[in-house]
């Protein structure tokens, strides 16, 4: 039995796309990161720990719970969610006409083991006017969005180019999931796949 514990709506969507059954159990924990810690080691701990969390309230030995974490950095730095859209704004001016990265951490826990691992997508983005700004974050779509953006959405139209997984940067690396799946999975792959 997997167990998604997210409430990103994108990570069910990408899970169930690439034929997964599962079940979704949210996990409720602080996600601010540490002084000074670094990208991977952030959205790995909050990986981790989501997938603990959820873990923790089964007495199913058969469950395996997938916890994932996905945030912006540039120069090192983590753009979470933003706060508001002054926040958002302050985002995307910093994110216009560079590359940056996109980190998702996943954590897999089952009876016998627990993966940790991450993904990490180089995202290019063109120059963005205020004009483009302002209208972008009047659509709503920047609202709880690491960066600021969903590369599935409006913003789509100022990413000329990306290095590495598109999935990772929608919030849940599918190839990497679904590799630590199998390890951690000692039954066939079809009792954890609809096809």
């Amino acid at each position: 039995m997997l167990v998604l514990a997210s409430a990103s709506p994108r990570r069910r969507e990408l899970l169930a796309q690439a034929g997964f059954q599962f079940e979704v159990r949210p996990a409720h924990i602080p996600e601010d990161p540490h002084p000074g810690e670094d990208p991977i080691a952030y959205v790995t701990r909050l990986a981790r720990q989501k997938a603990e969390a959820v873990y923790a309230q089964f007495a199913n030995p058969e469950a395996v719970v997938l916890g994932a974490d996905t945030t912006v950095t540039l120069d090192n730095h983590i753009l979470g969610k933003p706060e508001n859209q002054e926040d958002a704004a302050r985002m995307l001016r910093l994110l216009s006409g560079r590359t940056h990265r996109v980190i998702t951490g996943v954590a897999i826990i089952s009876a016998t083991r627990t993966q940790v691992a991450a993904e990490v997508t180089a995202v290019q983005f063109l120059t963005l006017s205020e004009q483009e700004i302002a209208s972008y974050i009047a659509t709503g779509e920047p609202n709880d969005k690491a960066g600021a953006y969903a590369i599935q959405g409006f913003a789509a139209r100022w990413i000329p180019r990306i290095e590495g997984c598109y999935f990772n940067v929608v919030g849940l690396p599918i190839s990497l999931v679904s590799s630590l799946l199998e390890n951690a999975i000692d039954a066939p792959r079809a009792a954890i796949l609809n096809y």
